[in-house]
């Protein structure tokens, strides 16, 4: 006789354990979810989340203990059974195939035939139903690769709903979204459980823990710390269960910018690397202070810093930078990254800012082969002076464990960020480009980025930030420019800054208005 678990219960794990090798990803991991709520899990990067989804989902299978699905505790085998027990899962990175249209997107898999099809035209209405029942609208025959990325979760959420999904895993649902558009995919979520669906909500964004759920379940190191009403918890509580200590929020003082701009851009023009390009951007930064860069990811945010740093060509228009000026036919601007007066940190740094298979030793020196300022390096090189030098820089910026000699890929998110980070600030550069500082990162390690970045600022240095995380914008932004499609919406000063403001302009409306709009709304309302 099957071991039935409690009644209210969607989902119930019991004992869950799942290992890598000698990584322990699921250290005994026990709770249940109640039908008909929204249920959020949070932890680090690690912590076990995705392993634990993965598990239900049939993607992985557990090693010991069992979870129950409306009480049923038979193993889930594939995530063809764990749709047929109404599981559905909308994944961080979308699972769509772009050449095909929305609608065969939502019915492959689930034709119930040879052709597809056949699948389509049965499927057509009751795919319109669920659109019309959520508000879920997009135009069916359209190809995803033609479609904003907001438009392509809610094609996942639909495909799941489609296969009668009654519990649906959303995984990282906001990352690419705006703000608006978040709002409305948690409009979405309510919707769900008042039809009796149980939602588990997987985000690092706390603030949407607290906004959304009605349960959280804090994981760290594969563990369950605890599970407890949403209610009876604060940001600050969840953040100590997850990392272990208590963190503190990092302050921007009042900043007093240098006179003359450090970088300035004029007209750029980039072509595209698979997102919109630049077209036509004009800016300026000051020492002293931090020019955030907004918008909705693949809206001409890494072309940009690919051109400032040399990494990319200018098509037209004109960089100045630290003095060096660049235009279309001009050679990249490497001589002042070598000058230590430029300094990069990629957005993406297991592609470009590290090498997994190289010591963090060897990483510590990567692209300073020619700056003569590290000792050690030459045509020989003097490996103990190099280790000394690795040692010092995994020191100041608290990289763990502070072995020169550990494989990179072996470190944690934060720690390899820490050290890229630390790398780039090693020679006091004038100007420093930042993508992404925190994507990967534990919270624990977002808070030391976060004031490192606000040290260097108050030595007078001039940062270009670009993230896709809103909250990170606000937080460090002395001023916020918004991109979208490689154009400038508007800049946004400090005492400027409001979600609402800047979701309207990440969405395409230029500044004024998006003022406009907002006056306009607020005496209707």
């Amino acid at each position: 006789m099957l071991d039935r678990g409690p009644q209210d219960a969607a989902v119930e794990f019991r004992g869950v354990t799942k290992s890598f090798g000698g990584l322990l990803a699921n250290d005994g991991i026990s709770f249940a979810i109640p039908r008909g709520t929204i249920h959020g899990i949070v932890g680090e990067n690690g912590a076990g989340k995705s392993t634990l989804m993965n598990i239900l989902f049939g993607i992985q299978r557990a090693d010991a203990g069992e979870i129950l699905i409306k009480g049923d505790a038979s193993a889930v085998r594939d995530p063809a059974d764990a749709i047929r027990r109404g599981v559905g899962m909308v994944h961080q990175h979308f699972m769509l195939v772009e050449r095909l249209s929305a609608l065969q997107n939502i019915v492959i898999g689930a034709e119930s035939g040879f052709f597809l099809s056949r699948g389509v035209g049965r499927g057509r209405t009751a795919v319109q139903a669920i659109q019309q029942r959520y508000g879920l609208t997009f135009p069916l025959d359209e190809a995803p690769r033609n479609l904003a990325v907001g438009v392509q979760q809610r094609i996942e959420i639909v495909k799941a709903l489609y296969r009668k999904a009654d519990i649906l895993i959303l995984d990282e649902p906001t990352g690419v979204l705006t703000p608006q558009e978040a709002d409305r995919l948690f409009e979405v979520v309510r919707d769900l459980r008042a039809e009796g669906k149980t939602v588990i909500l997987i985000t690092h964004k706390l603030r949407e823990i607290l906004a959304v759920t009605d349960n959280v379940t804090v994981l760290r190191q594969g563990r369950c710390v605890a599970t407890l009403p949403t209610g009876a918890t604060t940001r600050g509580s969840l953040a100590e269960m997850m990392v272990g200590r208590k963190l503190k929020a990092v302050e921007l003082p009042p900043s007093r910018p240098a006179l003359e701009p450090a970088l300035r851009i004029k007209d750029l023009h980039v072509a595209g690397r698979g997102g919109a390009g630049v077209n036509g951007l004009s800016l300026e930064v000051r020492g002293g202070e931090i020019l955030g860069i907004a918008g909705v990811a693949g809206n001409g945010q890494s072309e940009l810093l690919m051109a400032i740093a040399g990494h990319a060509p200018i098509a037209a228009g004109e960089i100045e930078c630290a003095g060096v000026k660049r235009h279309a036919g001009t050679r990249p601007a490497r001589g002042v990254a070598q000058e230590g007066r430029l300094a990069h940190v990629p957005e993406d740094r297991h592609r470009m800012g590290m090498i997994g298979e190289w010591s963090s030793l060897e990483n510590s020196v990567l692209g300073l082969q020619r700056s003569g300022g590290v000792q050690g390096l030459g045509f020989f090189l003097a490996w103990k002076r190099l280790e000394d030098w690795c040692r010092k820089l995994m020191a100041a910026n608290d990289v763990r464990p502070a072995d020169p000699h550990r494989l990179m890929g072996v470190l944690s998110g934060g720690n390899q960020q820490k050290l890229v980070i630390g790398r780039a600030l090693a020679h006091d550069p004038d100007v420093l480009l930042i993508g992404q500082p925190t994507r990967g990162v534990d919270i624990g390690a977002v808070e030391a980025i976060h004031r490192k970045l606000v040290e260097e600022r108050a030595r007078g240095k001039t940062l270009l930030l670009v993230s896709v995380e809103l909250d990170e914008i606000v937080a460090l932004s002395d001023r916020v420019l918004v991109m979208f499609e490689g154009r400038c919406m508007g800049e946004l000063a400090r005492c400027e800054l409001d979600e609402t403001l800047l979701g309207l302009m990440m969405a395409g409306t230029p500044k004024e208005e998006a003022l406009a709009h907002m006056v306009e709304h607020k005496e209707t309302a």
